[in-house]
């Protein structure tokens, strides 16, 4: 395994720890981490929809705008976003507006997917910034954190 593989598996294994501590909470189990260009954990962050009653709190906004504040910038060039879940329309936006220069995510996602499944914001040449992907970096254990998520949530509302 290259080195960089061994390191987008490590650090997708703490957006993983983001996506447990949103399922804990009734959350959508999505979790992200912002790295700088020495791959240290700048910023950990997971759905926060139902709790905030904030249709934008989703992991990577949350990440990419608490990382903007504690750095002073809106530009988070030098930086990689690690993602359980393939971003949606509104996060990959955000991602090509903060200039982050590359994006790993965990699990495709068909219903909603906006880098590669529905759509391809992050690479779309029309736009000012791209950004490089990664996709299917532990996929297996992130969809399990979904499955399991909303199995629980079937179960819940049968009772």
């Amino acid at each position: 395994m290259s080195d960089r593989r061994a390191r987008d598996e490590a650090l997708m294994r703490e957006a993983l720890v983001e996506a447990r501590v949103a399922a804990a909470r009734g959350e959508v189990p999505v979790g992200a981490v912002l790295v700088d260009a020495s791959s240290t954990v700048i910023m950990r962050a997971h759905n926060l929809r139902e709790t905030l009653e904030d249709p934008t709190a989703h992991a990577e906004l949350l990440a990419l705008r608490w990382a903007a504040m504690d750095l002073g910038s809106w530009r988070l060039e030098g930086h990689t976003l690690y993602v359980t879940l393939e971003p949606c329309p509104m996060c990959a936006g955000a991602l090509v507006n903060a200039r982050v220069p590359r994006v790993v995510w965990g699990c495709d996602d068909p219903k909603a997917g906006a880098v590669t499944s529905l759509y391809n914001i992050g690479v779309d040449p029309r736009l000012n910034h791209r950004f490089e992907i990664t996709s299917g970096v532990l996929a297996d254990e992130c969809a399990d954190e979904l499955r399991r998520f909303f199995r629980k949530l079937r179960e819940k509302k049968k009772t």
